[in-house]
């Protein structure tokens, strides 16, 4: 890669990054006292890591099946209030089966 290129994309990277940061500094002088404007920084951070993590759980085995076997099971344990870890591993044991039932179909 070309330096010129490269300190070019760094450049727009850093100033994006700032931008997105100090954006609310320069916009919200006072305190924020408005209920749905918290509401709706305090979700920001959710939004984002669903939005990126969904994708991710559909396509991690290779196999839609499998992989709604797993959502599903973690969803219904997430319903139920369990622990993260208990959610993942049930998750994980899920897709497992699913994968191994697949397998048997398919002989």
């Amino acid at each position: 890669m070309n330096v010129s290129v490269f300190l070019t994309y760094l450049f727009v990277m850093a100033f994006t990054t700032y931008l997105v940061r100090a954006l609310p500094f320069t916009l919200f002088r006072r305190k924020i006292t408005s209920k749905r404007v918290k509401a709706f920084f305090d979700l920001i951070p959710y939004t984002v890591l669903s939005a990126m993590t969904f994708p991710a759980i559909l396509y991690a085995t290779g196999s839609l099946p499998t992989a709604c076997a797993g959502l599903v099971v973690a969803l219904i344990l997430s319903f139920f209030e369990r622990s993260l870890l208990t959610v993942a591993l049930g998750a994980c044991f899920a897709t497992l089966a699913a994968t191994g039932i697949l397998m048997l179909i398919q002989r």
